[in-house]
């Protein structure tokens, strides 16, 4: 059913919840797990900033990414599965353009990520990649929330 999974990873929980949950369902169905990971250069303004600085954080940008794909892919391995990764770059464009676009030209059947579950004020503040690639994506998007729903919770006993 899903022979190509494609996984966004950036090195937050939310992120290793999506990688667990695909990795269930990878091991379930004989699925191939494909890593991405985006390194977006516009978390740094070049305008303000000496050139060798802006080179030299870009250079820990991309190093950082290759440290988070190759920790998810040691635990994609630890679970007997061999993953195949990509790391795209992106100077200020969504996430979820780039994640859209990767799924498509690496054949993804299903992209797995982790979400937080904002809602209201919080969600339009930050936005979200999650919410814009199950807009954009041509194929199934299963999110994994990293909160539980406030209707979940247990309220705490008054003492």
């Amino acid at each position: 059913m899903y022979s190509k999974i494609l996984v966004p990873v950036d090195g937050s929980d939310t992120a290793l919840m999506g990688l667990n949950e695909a990795i269930k369902v990878a091991k379930t169905l004989g699925s191939a797990i494909c890593l991405v990971h985006i390194v977006n250069e516009f978390v740094f303004d070049y305008a303000y900033s000496p050139a060798a600085y802006a080179a030299g954080v870009i250079d820990g940008l991309r190093e950082r990414g290759k440290v988070i794909i190759a920790d998810a892919a040691a635990l994609v391995r630890a679970h007997g599965l061999e993953p195949s990764s990509v790391l795209l770059e992106s100077i200020g464009g969504p996430a979820a353009d780039l994640i859209v676009a990767q799924a498509t030209e690496g054949h993804a059947d299903l992209i797995v990520m982790g979400t937080h579950g904002r809602r209201g004020l919080r969600r339009v503040a930050l936005g979200s990649d999650a919410e814009q690639v199950v807009r954009m994506a041509s194929v199934p998007v299963l999110l994994v929330r990293n909160e539980r729903p406030a209707a979940a919770m247990v309220p705490k006993a008054a003492a």
